[in-house]
């Protein structure tokens, strides 16, 4: 870790995992904890306010999620460090991260002593997503998965109705059923329901494909100005 104090902001929107995450780390020695937001709206106030050395922020939060939420910070200051935080994983997650401007992302219920060596590597301006990825098969994910995005034609599908579409692109932002089922006023298991729709539609076989499908959807419609 770095030698000077290093000043950390931390952004989650359950005040019970906010707070314990704080008196996880309030103790350790250099590092401070300078403030907490409660909603992707909240971080982005608070880090330009509070100027930290780091980030630990949830991926999926109210207002913006913390994808969005440091997209927008980073185009603003490319020096902030980030790390994320999730109750999911794999590779879909780790492209978002990585596109966002994050250089870590690490499970919610890691250890205190993997969560303290991310912490060091970030602070250090180094990637870290666990120890089954090192920097070359970071780097390979990313470059596989552009190559990808390039190649794989991809349409607006017909088959899908305008709720299924507007629920694609949540998805795509890394925000949750729980999360998609509050901002459109529906319930989880319409959500849920929805999605299961759409990967019968699309012959997707996974949650982890639905997720790449529903980046192709978002980033073609960016590309072509469409809307739904």
């Amino acid at each position: 870790m770095q030698n000077k104090t290093l000043k950390i902001l931390i952004a989650d929107d359950h005040e019970l995992f906010r707070k314990g995450l704080i008196s996880l780390l309030i103790g350790e020695e250099k590092i401070k904890i300078i403030g907490e937001a409660n909603d992707g709206k909240d971080l982005i106030y608070k880090c330009l306010k509070l100027k930290p050395d780091l980030v630990i922020t949830d991926i999926s939060m109210p207002e913006l999620s913390g994808l969005e939420a440091v997209r927008i910070l980073f185009e603003k200051d490319n020096s902030i460090k980030v790390i994320f935080l999730s109750m999911y994983g794999g590779e879909d997650y780790i492209y978002h991260c990585i596109k966002s401007g994050g250089l870590c992302l690490i499970n919610k219920n890691v250890p205190k002593k993997e969560l303290l060596n991310a912490i060091n590597k970030v602070s250090l301006g180094k990637k870290y997503f666990g120890p089954d990825y090192s920097d070359e098969k970071i780097e390979r994910l990313m470059e596989d998965y552009e190559n990808h995005l390039e190649t794989t034609p991809l349409k607006v599908s017909a088959e899908l109705t305008d709720k299924e579409k507007e629920i694609l692109l949540l998805i795509a932002k890394g925000i949750t059923s729980n999360k998609i089922a509050d901002q459109l006023y529906i319930s989880k298991r319409t959500v849920d329901t929805h999605r299961t729709h759409m990967m019968q539609k699309l012959n997707l076989q996974s949650f982890p494909q639905l997720i790449k499908y529903a980046i192709l959807f978002s980033t073609t419609l960016k590309k072509d100005n469409l809307e739904i």
